[in-house]
């Protein structure tokens, strides 16, 4: 057998599985695998390849079913002899640790899903204490239930041994070998209590902001939220073309004209998060439940950005802060693309058939009005947004804050 070092520059390569099922047909697995393909470049791995099976539900003990796991491995035997040997695979739904454990002794590689993957990404994303925290929390809430495959195979793991790499091994690490369920527990009741501590410091620093309306950008991830707090900011908060380039909640002060307010910048939200990860994650989101204004931004060149839209609403609703005024903010609209159809066509017209200024007219029409659409990368339309953003923002000011209306003429003065 042909042997290969891998050394820290290698990434690591991976496989991606998914299923078509009755609830999910093959065109929507194939955008969860886009998006799945997505995560694992983010998180450093770069997929050889996917492998899909239509089921009516994933098998319980291998999610997919014996022969497609047999097709799996003869893949992972027959790249040993590459240059790309895979080391990994991800299942594009959450598993079970029977699940886990069945497919890692057929295997012999790591096996990770959705939920690891993220995990993984957050862990590694994370820069403040609170988020650092939460991330942890959220790891061993994900671990609990995995504890018995964890003692069988992390050793074998840890470290990048046999297979190499780090992704889906950051955060807690090999220490777990040694935990058990009382020390997991205890570790968790610890990180609640000092999550606890960290609230308690926010709404301090919260409440040292009072005078100010807040406004919250909210949206599914790498919709282009730090890009546009840059650029109504004037800041340089981190912003790259990569899932969850945010995940600490960022706060900085704007100024339009001669109106001062709050806006933050908070982590993206994502299909098939599990509720437990998402309530680690509340906290981090407070700046939304606190906000006076939520703008949510929707990528409109991502093909399936109205379910991402969906995502988010049922999200909101999750935080009890669906009915807060909001604007809903198309962004990039210079990359938004569609096929023309011929006059002769006969097919049906469908969404990927629509020229922007339809899509347009259309959710202009759906939102009474109630949206814009801008780049915020090539700056179009920034002035009309800004200018709608004002208009709000003051009249929200000038309610809240009846007798702190001097802002506007202290800040016109300094001007």
């Amino acid at each position: 057998m042909k042997e290969f070092v891998l050394s820290e520059a290698q990434t690591e390569c991976a496989v991606l599985v998914g299923l078509v099922t009755r609830t999910q047909d093959e065109r929507k697995t194939e955008e969860y695998l886009d998006e799945l393909d997505f995560l694992a470049e983010t998180a450093g791995a770069e997929v050889a390849k996917r492998f899909t099976q239509r089921l009516d539900h994933p098998n319980k003990v291998s999610y997919v079913g014996k022969g497609k796991l047999q097709e799996i491995k003869e893949y992972i035997l027959a790249s040993e002899e590459t240059e790309k040997e895979i080391g990994m695979v991800i299942f594009d739904d959450e598993l079970t640790a029977n699940q886990i454990r069945n497919i890692e002794m057929e295997l012999k590689v790591k096996i990770l899903d959705r939920t690891s993957l993220i995990l993984d990404i957050f862990a590694m994303r994370a820069q403040t204490a609170s988020a650092k925290t939460q991330v942890e929390l959220a790891q061993y809430k994900y671990m609990l239930p995995r504890l018995q495959r964890l003692w069988t195979h992390l050793e074998r793991q840890g470290g990048g041994s046999g297979k190499g790499g780090s992704v889906g091994l950051r955060g807690p690490g090999e220490t777990q070998l040694e935990m058990d369920r009382r020390i997991i527990l205890s570790r968790m009741s610890l990180l609640k209590a000092r999550l606890l501590d960290i609230d308690t410091q926010k709404k301090t620093q919260r409440k040292g902001r009072g005078g100010l309306i807040r406004v919250a950008l909210v949206g599914y991830t790498n919709v282009g939220k730090s890009t546009l707090m840059n650029q109504l900011a004037k800041s340089e908060v981190f912003a790259e073309n990569k899932l969850f380039a945010t995940v600490d909640t960022t706060v900085r002060k704007v100024i339009i004209e001669n109106l001062p307010f709050l806006l933050s910048d908070t982590v993206g939200f994502i299909r098939k998060l599990p509720t437990d990860l998402v309530d680690s994650f509340k906290s981090t989101l407070d700046e939304v439940r606190e906000a006076d204004i939520l703008l949510h931004l929707v990528d409109i060149s991502h093909s399936d950005f109205e379910e991402q839209i969906t995502v988010v609403e049922r999200t909101l609703a999750d935080l009890d802060v669906a009915d807060k005024p909001s604007l809903l903010i198309f962004n990039k609209i210079d990359a938004y693309t569609y096929v023309k159809k011929e006059e002769d066509d006969l097919t049906p017209v469908l969404r990927e058939n629509w020229p922007l200024e339809k899509v347009m007219q259309l959710w202009t029409e759906k939102t009474n009005g109630n949206c814009m659409f801008i780049s915020a990368k090539e700056k179009l339309n920034m002035d009309a947004f800004k200018k709608e953003l004002y208009s709000r923002v003051k009249e929200l000011h000038i309610k809240k804050y009846p007798y702190n209306n001097f802002l506007f003429e202290q800040y016109a003065v300094e001007e």
